[in-house]
């Protein structure tokens, strides 16, 4: 198979990225650049997740010639096996451990609370949309081959717009307005929804996840054209000009459907596909032309090795680790104060750090991404790789 380091590199970073933004020292004291938009928009943070799907859209070029030898019968086997797994994955880290702190006791975490029922696991999440945009674009690959996604890819961008005003012309894309967490709620139930904006709604829901596939099979069209022109300048003009005009073509639609992650908008699609798209160009530059290397491409190529295992991990390590806890005292009304390792780390070694406490807070974030690069480069050197 003919690699290019630098798609490894770019899996690698965006994993990378994904972890240091997952895990601030403090929630409330972020870098504006560290933080997701507050609703239209799109900050550095909004870039890594449709990044990742970019990426599976590239290895995805490189496996399928393979899988389109084996058969229909192996593909299908193969493809929704791993989204099976996938899925699997992300259901499972949204419910482990499994149990919490209830004042003085652990108990139970069920799927839905019986003391409330409007409270319960989250179905869907970062893997679960990682794994069904995955299989559909899978299957547009196979079937639909390159000429066919293409057509797919521009119906699901304006359908989806369509669709969007359709659900709510009046107020199409607002919080309040947009027409997929009804249909969320309806299909997945209220219990089971995302609550981080104050209201039930899932920012990776079934509705908005019509347009993650389109973001994978761009990465898969950049990966076929990558493989199919080989290492040129020309190949490397013609990509940079592509990622160019896919970025402005997603500020132009910005006009009309604004750029917006949470309900991961069409204009958003292009934009942030683009962007990669330039990103990518760079790093070939680099490395199949320049042969860059330093200990920013060794740095970034460990956590390309085992991204899934080190993403899943980074998620479910502090979650285990909060169960072990002591108490610090007690608050005004005479409750008791619980810390456990890592709270007590960023409050006494990073917190101290700045006045500044999004110094504090980034730093336990660099401490925590240093940490896991330690057990991705650990598992490197042993030569053990999770695969899915």
């Amino acid at each position: 198979m003919n690699r290019f380091p630098s798609l490894d590199i770019f899996r690698g970073a965006t994993v990378a990225l994904m972890i240091l933004v997952n895990n601030p020292g403090n929630w409330g004291q972020l870098f504006e650049p560290l933080a997701h938009a507050p609703w239209h928009g799109c900050t550095p943070t909004d870039l890594v997740f449709p990044f990742f799907l970019f990426a599976v859209g590239n290895a995805m070029s490189f496996v399928m010639p393979k899988l389109e030898q084996a058969g229909t019968a192996a593909v299908m086997k193969k493809v929704w096996k791993r989204v099976i797994i996938i899925f699997a994955i992300g259901l499972f880290l949204n419910w482990s451990p499994f149990i919490k702190w209830d004042g003085e006791n652990l108990v139970f975490k069920y799927w839905v609370d019986p003391k409330n029922p409007e409270s319960g696991i989250r179905i869907m999440g970062v893997l679960q949309r990682i794994a069904l945009a995955y299989g559909f674009a899978a299957m547009a690959a196979y079937f639909l081959k390159i000429r066919g996604s293409a057509y797919l890819t521009v119906v699901i961008l304006l359908g989806y717009w369509l669709v969007c005003i359709l659900g709510n012309s009046a107020d199409p894309y607002s919080l309040n307005g947009w027409f997929g967490t009804a249909i969320d709620k309806n299909i997945l139930g209220v219990a089971h929804l995302y609550k981080g904006e104050g209201l039930p709604f899932d920012p990776e829901g079934l509705m908005s996840g019509f347009t993650p596939i389109a973001q994978v099979l761009f990465g898969y069209f950049v990966g076929h054209y990558i493989q199919s022109s080989g290492r040129s300048y020309e190949m490397l003009a013609k990509l940079l000009m592509a990622g160019v005009l896919l970025v402005a073509s997603g500020y132009a639609w910005d006009f009309g459907f604004p750029i917006n992650k949470k309900i991961w908008t069409s204009s958003y699609v292009l934009y942030t596909s683009g962007l990669a798209t330039v990103i990518l160009s760079v790093l070939l530059y680099l490395m199949e032309f320049k042969k860059a290397s330093g200990w920013w491409v060794k740095f970034f190529d460990v956590f390309g090795k085992n991204p899934l295992f080190i993403f899943v991990l980074s998620g479910f390590l502090p979650r285990v680790i909060a169960l072990f806890r002591w108490e610090t005292g007690t608050d005004e009304a005479g409750k008791k104060l619980y810390t456990s390792a890592l709270p007590w780390f960023y409050e006494h070694v990073c917190k101290p750090v700045s006045s500044n406490l999004k110094i504090g807070s980034f730093l336990y974030a660099l401490v925590f991404l240093a940490f896991m690069w330690s057990l991705a480069y650990w598992m490197d050197k042993k030569k053990w790789y999770v695969k899915v």
